[in-house]
């Protein structure tokens, strides 16, 4: 039997895994804990990207103790050049943060029809 493809997720920073209040940054517990979960699963392809950089998405991974989880760090993109937006992608679950407690590579699988 083929092994599964790959689920391949892109996780935010700002107002997803911290909250920053000047200078200061919270983290968001109950997120940070799930995306642990999610992304430590097998199969699960993790990239964290931010408007902020990727050196400044690194960073924060970091201090929450969670960079080990990402295969990555990307700046969010300025241009992207598709013959689709993100919105028609068959292939594509948003999730808002309040939104991924109890969400597993299995469930996101379902989601997008796949088995």
């Amino acid at each position: 039997m083929p092994e599964p493809r790959p689920l391949v997720v892109y996780v935010d920073i700002d107002d997803t895994l911290i909250r920053s209040f000047g200078s200061k940054q919270i983290p968001i517990t109950s997120a940070i804990e799930s995306v642990r979960a999610l992304c430590g699963e097998p199969g699960v392809v993790a990239y964290c990207w931010s408007s902020g950089g990727a050196d400044y998405a690194r960073g924060v991974c970091e201090r929450l103790g969670i960079a080990e989880l990402f295969a990555a760090f990307l700046p969010k993109p300025n241009l992207m050049v598709d013959d689709q937006v993100p919105a028609e992608w068959r292939t594509m679950v948003v999730v808002h943060p309040n939104e991924i407690a109890g969400l597993d590579a299995a469930g996101v699988r379902a989601r997008l029809g796949w088995r």
